[in-house]
């Protein structure tokens, strides 16, 4: 009796053998390739240094030109390291050097991870913006123009010169019934302001300021300051002493503070991550870290790299943070949505 026998044409079982082999192939390699194990080693000494500086960046000494402070500036930055490393160890062929990637990996990860995942929500009472206008701005009335049309009802602007104000003034009038200057910052909101007064950090003017914004949700303790600028030298590293000062004198500013609700807006010269700011980010929180999409970096504005200008609230809840479109300035200007805590009581 003759029989048929059917031969498979397609590839649909193929699939399996293939990844078998490859599965087995690499098994062998592991097993008979001693050298991908000894390879790489220099390239997962880099990993896990990288991921000890990340992990223990606090325990940097800002004695030696302030290195720790300078680190954390510009912290998540090293995360691009990783990839790098990746490739390095994949084109070596190493193991060891892999693994050693998941280390600095996972750091960078367990630090900034969660800027990665949209926090943003919706309501909220009040929106907040602030600006560092820059003092040789080219088109003052332009940039007031822009800042404006976010639809903030609050507005903190800083670095104001004396021959700008008016130009400040005459551009957001029709926007913003209120508003105060104290020395080289500003105030424009569409509620009333009361108890408005300069802050004292430690420079002998004026470049911060306090002021009561009245809203129909109840009131907002505004703070607006623009801390001393840092300087990275070769001689003396990052020079940052009278921020660091500043910075001291705005946090007992704002512990003596009696009302719940507090905001603090500005360019504060330094990241969240900076622990010279310590005295003023101990007792505040990032409406960007809380409720924004992203690191929110704001400067500089061609081409930002680190987050320097701030909204930071106590007792209210951020709903939403972003940064807005560049202006004339040399910085972008952030903006939050917030919730105060009398509407919600």
């Amino acid at each position: 009796m003759a029989q048929a026998y059917k031969t498979e044409t397609g590839s649909g079982g193929q699939e399996p053998d293939r990844r078998e082999t490859r599965l087995r192939r690499l098994l062998t390699t592991l097993r008979t390739d001693r050298g991908i194990w000894r390879r790489g080693i220099v390239t997962a000494a880099f990993a896990l240094v990288l991921a000890l500086v990340m992990a223990l960046h606090a325990r940097i000494p800002n004695s030696i030109g302030n290195l720790g402070s300078l680190l954390e500036t510009f912290l998540p930055w090293l995360g691009p390291l990783v990839p790098v490393l990746l490739v390095i160890a994949l084109v070596r062929r190493s193991a060891t050097a892999l693994i050693a990637v998941l280390l600095p990996a996972c750091v960078w990860v367990n630090l900034f991870g969660g800027l990665l995942v949209e926090r943003t929500g919706a309501g909220g009472d009040l929106t907040v913006a602030t600006h560092n206008v820059n003092a040789e701005n080219p088109d003052p009335a332009g940039t007031a123009r822009d800042v404006a049309a976010s639809g903030a009802d609050v507005v903190a602007l800083e670095e104001l010169t004396g021959s700008a104000v008016p130009v400040y003034e005459d551009a957001l009038a029709s926007t913003y019934k209120y508003h105060s200057v104290q020395g080289t910052v500003g105030l424009w909101s569409k509620y009333p302001l009361s108890e408005v007064h300069p802050v004292g950090i430690k420079l002998g003017w004026t470049r911060a300021m306090r002021a009561t914004v009245t809203a129909p949700e109840g009131k907002l303790a505004v703070y607006v300051a623009h801390l001393p600028s840092v300087r990275v030298k070769l001689e003396a590293g990052f020079t940052a002493r009278q921020r660091d000062k500043s910075a001291d004198a705005l946090g007992e500013a704002i512990s003596r503070e009696k009302l719940p609700d507090v905001a603090l807006l500005g360019d504060l010269n330094g990241t969240m991550n900076d622990r010279a700011l310590g005295a003023v980010t101990a007792q505040m929180r990032s409406t960007q870290g809380a409720a924004g999409s992203g690191f929110g970096f704001s400067w500089p504005a061609s081409f930002p790299m680190a987050r320097i200008d701030q909204i930071l609230v106590k007792g209210v809840e951020p709903v939403t943070s972003w940064t807005l479109p560049e202006t004339s300035s040399d910085h972008l200007p952030i903006a939050a949505r917030v919730k105060l805590s009398a509407s919600t009581s």
